[in-house]
């Protein structure tokens, strides 16, 4: 199904007015003010005509239009790492486990399992299953999901996670037994990555990286790079068939378009993809409704410790201190965000609040910079001690909160250069550890080994997410003590442990947990908020139209 060409042209169109009208505004005395805009408006009409006709087509009380900020990277759940993918994938995979809104662990593709002892898992799958192709999910699919990821020529960033795999043996079509090699306490967790088909026939043909093929509630039917992804719902999900017919993830960098698209009735749905301001704009309309819940998902500054200034924990501290978080989340963030301690958010079993905290103190800031040998050569003169370069993406808020943070900076003698780009850019320059200093922010964080796919020393890029290159011998010793801890209250206190030492040590400066925000069409019913912003709740959800009853679900 293909998005209309005239949204685009319509999308287009509207820039070039906003900018011309940008421009009027400023320079009211330009000679035959009126008269362009009257010209130009002439101009936009026609199409402002043609787009009114053809967003009927998007209106039907069966579809959802989702608005992005960015696109997704990789539809392939065993090569995912990023958040516009996650949403994406969520719709179309399922595990064997899933988790629920209370983020505890439940059965998805399998119906029950096991654990004969502390090394055995056995899963009783569901039977009548379907992948989107036609063909049935049977144990071969399990099998061959995480094998496929564990093969040495397959390069997943999530192999280690079940590198304990010792091997695994097939029960009968619908059962399946993981053997490990050695007691691994998160391994259930790690249930939840959506299951890809065993190759056949044609299947070995397919790229699940940008032609996914799950047992999902919708199926892929059309991707327009950076435009859009068009699916379709399953009638035969075993689930029950989604009241959803279609739905559509539309590519909107730009915040004002998103926002003007949510108003104009052409979109239907926004998740975290709103700053307050454009949030208070949307207070009394009549079509909208606005839903929050606090949420897990943690935002950080990260380091690049193979920088030799960066490598100064002083100067990591200085950074930490010279962040006036508290502004930033009043100002910028409309308080839809609270201080964060940790990658743990306060509500996890393994949280642990006595941490090392930094609040905004930049005359302490300066002097561990001093003490550390960058002396500012001027005092509170423009000459800097020494300069950094920031990496964050294009979105408006992002860009914004690095301003904040240069601004910051600039106080206590540090320059801050800051350079965005588009998502893919943005985001390949983090993993392969081309960056100083960047931020982004971690989602669905409820098992605490996620310590160790961010800090382990075997965790560097592409084996894990330990992107700024953290080694600490005793880390590592306790974040091999936690997954072989079945014990609940003897983890917790190894995770204490493991969270004081990246508090005190500084790879990341832990910023903020995000509220999360929905604004989406009043007719939208069923959505369920997760603490990590899953979409996983899309199967449920359903339009009704108050004034036509014929057009309820």
């Amino acid at each position: 199904m293909k998005l209309p060409a005239v949204s685009t042209i319509f999308l287009t169109l509207l820039d070039d007015y906003m900018t011309i009208s940008k421009y009027f505004l400023i320079n009211k005395n330009f000679p035959g003010r009126v008269f362009l805009c009257f010209l130009f408006m002439l101009y936009l009409l026609p199409s402002f005509f043609i787009f009114s006709c053809t967003s009927k087509h998007f209106d039907s009380s069966d579809s959802l239009r989702i608005g992005l900020e960015g696109s997704p990277t990789n539809l392939d759940p065993r090569l995912s790492t990023d958040a516009y993918s996650a949403r994406v994938i969520q719709i179309v995979y399922n595990g064997l486990l899933k988790k629920t809104p209370e983020s505890i662990l439940a059965g998805d593709l399998a119906e029950r399992w096991e654990m004969p002892n502390d090394t055995s898992y056995i899963f009783y799958l569901r039977q009548g299953v379907k992948f989107h192709d036609g063909t049935d999910f049977t144990a071969e699919d399990v099998r061959y999901t995480f094998e496929s990821l564990l093969n040495p020529n397959f390069p997943s960033p999530l192999k280690e996670s079940y590198t304990k795999i010792a091997h695994i043996e097939i029960l009968s079509p619908y059962s399946i037994k993981f053997q490990l090699k050695k007691v691994f306490a998160p391994f259930l967790v790690n249930m939840t990555m959506g299951i890809v088909p065993k190759p056949s026939g044609e299947k070995s043909n397919y790229n699940l990286s940008s032609q996914p093929i799950g047992t999902g509630p919708f199926r892929l039917m059309r991707w327009e790079l950076d435009e859009s992804l068009t699916f379709q719902s399953v009638s035969g999900y075993f689930g029950g068939p989604p009241p959803l017919s279609t739905i559509i993830y539309r590519i909107i960098p730009d915040e004002t378009i998103r926002l003007l698209e949510l108003k104009k009735g052409n979109l239907d749905f926004l998740q975290n993809a709103l700053s307050p301001d454009a949030l208070d704009s949307l207070e009394g309309h009549p079509e909208i409704k606005i839903v929050q819940k606090m949420g897990t998902n943690y935002t950080y500054l990260g380091f690049n410790l193979e920088d030799p200034i960066l490598q100064n924990r002083s100067v990591r501290e200085a950074v930490a201190l010279s962040i006036n978080r508290g502004a930033i989340i009043q100002h910028l963030l409309g308080n839809f965000a609270k201080p964060a301690t940790g990658v743990l958010a306060p509500d996890n079993w393994a949280y642990d609040p006595q941490v090392a905290t930094y609040n905004y103190n930049p005359k302490k800031a300066k002097k561990l910079l001093d003490e550390a040998g960058f002396i500012d050569p001027d005092g509170r003169g423009p000459e800097q001690r020494f300069s950094l370069l920031y990496k964050t993406s294009q979105n408006e808020l992002s860009k914004c909160v690095a301003e904040v943070i240069q601004q910051n900076f600039n106080e206590i003698g540090i320059g801050l250069e800051i350079r965005s780009y588009e998502w893919g850019t943005f985001f390949s320059d983090i993993k392969s550890g081309n960056f100083q200093l960047y931020s982004l922010q971690w989602v669905g964080v409820t098992e605490p080994d996620i310590y160790y796919y961010l800090f382990h020393s075997s965790s560097v890029p592409p084996n894990g997410a330990n992107r700024g290159r953290y080694i600490n011998p005793d880390l590592d010793d306790l974040l091999e003590e936690g997954r072989k801890t079945l014990n609940l209250k003897k983890r917790k206190k190894v995770y204490s442990l493991v969270q004081k030492i990246i508090a005190y040590d500084l790879p990341y400066v832990s910023l903020w947990y995000q509220t999360n925000v929905v604004a989406m069409d009043s007719r939208v019913k069923g959505f369920v908020l997760y603490p990590s912003g899953d979409f996983t709740s899309l199967s449920k959800v359903r339009k009704e139209d108050e004034d036509n009853p014929l057009f309820s679900n």
